[in-house]
């Protein structure tokens, strides 16, 4: 069996739907988790030698896969969570471009929110980006899941698009970024809740160490 050592930092954030593969397949892996506050430097010290300079990367017996959809993908393929068809996984890949386009407006208003910009500021990233953006990606996966007859976004089983979406879903829930009187945001809400109810996947999520992001 490979050996596989994932590098992140001490938070949910790009690497969590990879540790949720390793826990899925029952595939032992090493966790190596840099402290967000790094006192020691060992990010710095490291930087330079990781493929793009940026984590997380994964390590597969002395070979270094950086970029976390290309991490997850590699994965998905390994343990059979791509998708069942080509077409399966090309929808896969989509979806995850989609949370990706998003994500653009969601680190906006994070990087605003932990550099501690006046309130005024982090209010009109809220309401003039973050929002109509939040709103366009949960019209598209609402329209998805609504023509879905198993209730995954890919076909009638669990995908990697199924852990980025719902982990995506739970940050957003944690930034109170999810309507209580919305019933597209509710309903999301209840995919993110039956992705999270997997079997194989409910202990890893109730011991984890759950942050913000």
């Amino acid at each position: 069996m490979p050996q596989y050592k994932l590098t992140y930092f001490d938070l949910r954030g790009w690497a969590e739907p990879a540790r949720q593969l390793f826990h899925l397949s029952h595939t032992p892996y090493d966790d190596i988790r840099i402290p967000m506050a790094d006192t020691e430097g060992k990010w710095e010290k490291m930087r330079d030698k990781t493929p793009f300079g940026q984590l997380p990367v994964l390590n597969v017996d002395g070979f270094d896969i950086p970029q976390s959809a290309a991490i997850c993908r590699y994965l998905a393929k390994k343990f059979g969570y791509a998708g069942k068809t080509p077409e399966e996984e090309a929808w896969a890949d989509a979806v995850v471009d989609q949370f990706k386009d998003f994500s653009v407006a969601f680190k906006t208003l994070l990087f605003a929110t932990r550099a501690g910009k006046p309130e005024e500021e982090i209010l009109k990233i809220r309401y003039e980006i973050f929002n109509p953006a939040r709103d366009v990606y949960f019209i598209l996966l609402n329209r998805i899941l609504k023509k879905s007859k198993s209730g995954y976004l890919v076909g009638d089983g669990l995908t990697w698009a199924d852990l980025v979406i719902a982990d995506n879903l739970h940050s957003l829930e944690k930034l109170r970024a999810i309507d209580d009187d919305d019933e597209g945001h509710q309903n999301l809400k209840k995919y993110k809740e039956k992705i999270y109810g997997t079997p194989d996947l409910e202990d890893h999520i109730a011991t984890r160490m759950d942050t913000e992001v």
